[in-house]
């Protein structure tokens, strides 16, 4: 069976700075599928909080942000220069803007509210209804789709990811510490396994891909060994 003549959806989860997104949009480059950034959706959706009046001296004001969220309408546009989608909040390209500390600091608070989570697993949902599309995030497995063909569960040691996420945000000229990045890491660890709504759990038939010491070559044979294995079923 070749690989276009069955189409699936593969949802990938994990905590944060495991590199899930790039995982995912190399998968989808390398299958042509579809990739949905869903890290990036609450992202947006914090940034607007916080541009909207819905965040005050670092406190998440809930009322506020379930008020702002008809306003909000999300999607994503193919950029060629940069080989991946960009993410637009009502039009706008907010793509560098979502990625800030201040942002992820705050994501994990946002995500925890029942309506924020309501509006967009229903949007991914939507999304992958085609098929075809590889999904990244907390809950993809165990709620957005539980269905999913091939589910992959991604960690790493917390001080490996925080180098990661502390190389990136050096690269572009932020002013951050390794200590900083580092409590950031282990914070939005235990914010995401102990929110009420949706906690960060490994779906119980998820394959665990820890990638602490693994390159990216190594951990595209290691997908590509488990996806073959599903669609020649």
């Amino acid at each position: 069976m070749s690989q276009n003549s069955r189409k699936i959806v593969i949802a990938i989860d994990g905590f944060s700075s495991c590199g899930k997104s790039t995982f995912a949009k190399a998968i989808a480059a390398r299958l042509g599928y579809i990739f949905i950034d869903t890290g990036a959706m609450y992202r947006a959706v914090t940034l607007y909080a916080l541009e909207h009046g819905a965040v005050v001296d670092g406190e998440v004001l809930s009322d506020k942000v379930v008020e702002l969220l008809p306003q909000i309408e999300i999607s994503f546009s193919f950029n060629s220069e940069r080989g991946a989608s960009d993410i637009y909040i009502n039009g706008e390209q907010v793509e560098q803007k979502i990625r800030s500390i201040e942002v992820s600091n705050l994501v994990s608070k946002i995500s925890s509210i029942a309506q924020v989570r309501e509006k967009l697993v229903a949007m991914q949902q939507g999304m992958g209804q085609q098929r075809g599309v590889v999904m990244d995030g907390r809950d993809i497995g165990t709620v957005v789709f539980p269905d999913a063909e091939l589910k992959i569960f991604m960690t790493a040691d917390p001080k490996v990811r925080a180098q990661r996420r502390y190389d990136e945000l050096t690269a572009k000229g932020d002013n951050v510490t390794m200590e900083e990045i580092l409590e950031n890491v282990l914070s939005r660890d235990h914010a995401d396994m102990n929110r009420e709504i949706s906690p960060l759990r490994q779906a119980d038939d998820a394959i665990v891909l820890d990638n602490s010491h693994m390159s990216v070559e190594e951990q595209m044979a290691w997908f590509m060994e488990r996806y073959e294995a599903i669609i020649s079923c």
